[in-house]
């Protein structure tokens, strides 16, 4: 039998894991790797052109809430994102399992395996990822660079200017902003303007490492560093040499580690754990923050002279609600990036879908937006997003006024709703996020009884 061309990566911290996937794997597969350090993962992607993962979900012993698995898959997804991720899983945990498959994993397999299934399952992976790989090479050729969404606001537009501007530089960079406003595609889009723009880009999402890992994670460790350290390990600084490191959720840095990373930021070396030899560093810093930074300040809850070495330059970006006329247009583009993710096209909104699209909160920004425009796409038909798709309808907020054009788009959804529910009122009530009294008034109102 003759083996395909592929290569694939199995990483689980239980040796007689990997020593029965590797002999299953390696009848059928060109190249396997095993690896029982997830840490190493960074290292191996970045060496060799990986197809598959098979990815553990739990590495420590007494964590079995599946984060480490999810955190590595959201890895792997940024680092290389043709590489096809299944995860193995728990009979028990295969709630985390699926739930993971909503951030970008393929599949999941139950240990212990069937081995047909295993099989079959990585040779779907294995196709879908030469067909990432083949769409990747196309753009390539025609030279396509990533999209980026600017919109005419004066916000944000001073701030893609000040990106363009910072990028030619090696200024550390401070972005500023709510949840979900695109902190990391300016951080990305800063590396791609730059000229490390070839050069490893490295996330650090800073709000989810806890306290204990939080040096071993950045600055590496030695063999023998602590019980489980079984190999030298780099961090995630020495990992974005000569390339830029994103430290996501500055904020939540507790002040005993921030003394840690100033020290990293002023002598620009990095030493690993269980080591007295500081390595050089060149890594280009970029941070972000939600919170609001200068009143931590203030309140002695974060160093100011840290505050001092990530800010060279301030980049503040504006919520949603700050650029209305952005909102439609943006809605349009992200609905074309998405219907590119899963190779479609001509997908639309309906046309009375604009007003609601700006005048919902979107509390989420940018974030929400991608959310829900996603969701509607998988529900939608015929290659038509509805308000009912976006899941956007606020009727409470709506005022009363035969004259608001509104009206009619809100009498017309209820009557697709009634319709949809054979004039079931409490599951009308329901999908439209109504009480069945409220509802009741509207039906009056658009004199809507049968």
């Amino acid at each position: 039998m003759r083996k395909k061309q592929a290569q694939i990566l199995i990483v689980d911290d239980q040796e007689e894991i990997l020593f029965s996937a590797k002999m299953i794997l390696k009848k059928h597969f060109e190249t396997i790797f095993t690896e029982n350090n997830p840490k190493k993962i960074i290292s191996i992607l970045a060496e060799n052109e990986i197809n598959v993962v098979l990815l553990d979900m739990n590495y420590r012993i007494g964590f079995e809430d599946g984060r480490e698995g999810i955190h590595w898959l959201k890895e792997i997804k940024t680092l290389s994102p043709n590489t096809i991720v299944i995860l193995m899983t728990a009979f028990g945990k295969i709630e985390t399992a699926v739930e993971s498959i909503k951030i970008g994993a393929f599949d999941y397999v139950l240990k212990p395996w069937n081995n047909e299934k295993l099989l079959e399952t990585i040779d779907k992976a294995v196709v879908e990822s030469r067909k990432n790989s083949k769409k990747t090479a196309v753009e390539n050729d025609g030279k396509s660079e990533k999209k980026y969404f600017v919109g005419t606001s004066a916000k944000i537009k001073q701030a893609y200017s000040i990106a363009e501007k910072v990028a030619r530089t090696d200024a550390n960079v401070l972005i500023l902003g709510e949840n979900g406003t695109g902190k990391y595609v300016f951080a990305e889009f800063i590396q791609q303007h730059s000229e490390r723009k070839n050069q490893p880009f490295v996330h650090v999402d800073l709000g989810s490492l806890s306290d204990n890992l939080f040096e071993s994670e950045l600055f590496g460790y030695a063999k023998g560093a602590f019980t489980d350290a079984k190999i030298d390990t780099p961090g995630r600084f020495e990992n974005a040499a000569n390339g830029t490191i994103f430290l996501d959720e500055i904020g939540n840095i507790p002040l005993h580690l921030q003394a840690k990373l100033l020290h990293v930021l002023q002598t620009k070396t990095v030493t690993r754990l269980g080591e007295s030899k500081p390595r050089p560093l060149n890594v280009r810093v970029i941070a972000a923050t939600n919170s609001d930074i200068k009143t931590e300040v203030k309140n002695k809850t974060f160093r100011e002279d840290l505050l001092y070495r990530i800010n060279t330059m301030e980049i503040n970006l504006p919520s949603l609600r700050e650029r209305k006329d952005d909102i439609v247009p943006m809605a349009n583009f992200i609905l074309e990036q998405i219907a590119q993710k899963y190779n479609q096209e001509n997908w639309h909104f309906e046309e009375n879908a604009a007003p609601y699209l700006e005048r919902y909160p979107w509390k989420g920004n940018v974030r929400e937006m991608e959310n829900k425009i996603e969701r509607a796409l998988i529900l939608a038909e015929n290659n038509t997003i509805s308000v009912l798709d976006l899941d956007i309808l606020d009727f409470e907020e709506i005022q009363e006024n035969d004259e608001n054009p509104l009206s009619e788009m809100e009498k017309g959804a209820i009557e697709k709703a009634l319709f949809k529910h054979n004039g079931n009122i409490s599951k009308t009530a329901e999908e439209l996020g109504l009480s069945r009294a409220a509802l009741y008034r509207r039906i009056e109102k658009y004199d809507l009884k049968n």
